[in-house]
């Protein structure tokens, strides 16, 4: 659009040129040819006219083409502009909405991220308390206790419960005959890790010897501490809290769980304590509803007797409404003697002879007569 000009005058440039050389060939022509200067001249002027009125022609021509050319290229230019409006808006919004969803997966990246840092650094706390023993056991009879709150009413339980002979076993849970059923918790892990990862024949031997030795102490302390004869259940629960190390103990030295169950202790894991507390809880609620039956029967044979003494008090008055009604009976036959009599005095004639005879009765009279 900027060389249109350009081009228009350099096209003027070359015609005025072309015009130019013309000229001179003209006038080299007519001197040739013997023509005077004058003529010449006069058809120079004629043909710079004939030049000049054909160059502005041609200059007419070039401004149209020029405003047609700048015309299209303008219209060209807005279809082109609004296109390209078009696919940067489209781009603009796609841009947009991806930008938003990387976010949205950044954030939930982000929140992942944080999870599993968490994650690992409750990883490395567990870590850090499994390796201590006395944390180790905290552990343990922190976890028990959290079973047993979730399934008993708290006056089922006690912790730290101190028996007779001024031992504490981690919890006692109370049956229906009152007598405790002792639960203490036990957490082999150095011994049984060592298994796991013993190699070789020899190490796995005196890891198994040491796991078997650990339990055997452990099942021993239980049954000689906590099970007291009259006073505690003849059967006790030495609690392990890892469902993996129960499992191992299990499968690989069933000989130690039945040997402590002949001593007695029932060693069982999250899961299996979980199934004996829902147990005691039944056991518990039979008993309670067993009492309750009792109190119930008791209360109906309550019941029942003063239902007969009711029986026995309604009996008697009617007996006393029988009398009643017979004494009214009586009274109303009575009155309606009362009201006979009544009626027949009421339809006596009252004269004179009827009046004496009232007054003086017949035998009366006569006997008057005698006298006289």
């Amino acid at each position: 659009m900027s060389e249109s000009p350009w081009i228009a005058v350099l096209a003027v440039i070359l015609v005025a040129c072309c015009g130019g050389i013309a000229i001179a060939v003209f006038l080299w022509h007519s001197r040739r040819n013997g023509r005077s200067d004058e003529a010449a001249m006069t058809e120079l002027t004629r043909a710079q006219a004939d030049a000049a009125s054909r160059l502005e022609a041609m200059i007419g021509m070039l401004a149209k083409g020029q405003s047609q050319l700048a015309h299209s290229v303008n219209e060209r230019l807005d279809s082109v502009s609004h296109r390209l409006g078009d696919s940067l808006e489209k781009t603009k919004q796609s841009t947009a909405e991806n930008l938003q969803k990387l976010n949205e997966r950044l954030a939930v990246i982000d929140r992942a991220q944080k999870n599993i840092t968490e994650l690992s650094t409750q990883v490395t706390s567990l870590q850090g308390v499994l390796a201590n023993k006395q944390e180790r056991g905290a552990f343990g009879q922190g976890r028990m206790e959290l079973i047993v709150r979730d399934g008993l009413p708290k006056e089922c339980y006690e912790f730290q419960y101190t028996l007779s002979n001024r031992l504490r076993p981690d919890c006692a849970v109370f049956l229906p005959d009152q007598r405790p059923l002792v639960i203490d918790s036990k957490f082999p892990l150095e011994a049984v890790t060592a298994y796991r990862d013993a190699k070789g024949d020899d190490a796995r031997r005196q890891a198994a010897a040491r796991v078997r030795t650990d339990i055997g102490k452990h099942v021993a302390d239980i049954a000689q501490k906590y099970l007291i004869p009259g006073e505690t259940q003849d059967l006790a629960l030495m609690f392990v809290p890892s469902e993996s190390v129960y499992a191992d103990l299990h499968d690989g030295f069933d000989d130690v769980v039945q040997k402590a169950f002949r001593a007695n202790v029932v060693i069982v894991s999250p899961s299996l304590l979980m199934i004996a507390i829902h147990v005691i809880q039944q056991i518990q609620k039979d008993a309670r509803m067993r009492e309750a039956a009792g109190r119930i029967q008791a209360e109906v044979g309550f019941l029942v007797d003063d239902v007969r003494r009711m029986s026995e008090r309604v009996a008697k008055l009617g007996q006393h409404f029988g009398q009643a009604n017979e004494d009214v009976r009586q009274i109303l036959i009575s009155t309606q003697k009362i009201e006979h009599r009544g009626t027949r005095i009421k339809d006596v004639e009252f004269t004179d002879e009827a009046v004496a005879a009232a007054v003086i009765p017949a035998p009366m009279l006569r006997k008057l007569e005698a006298g006289e």
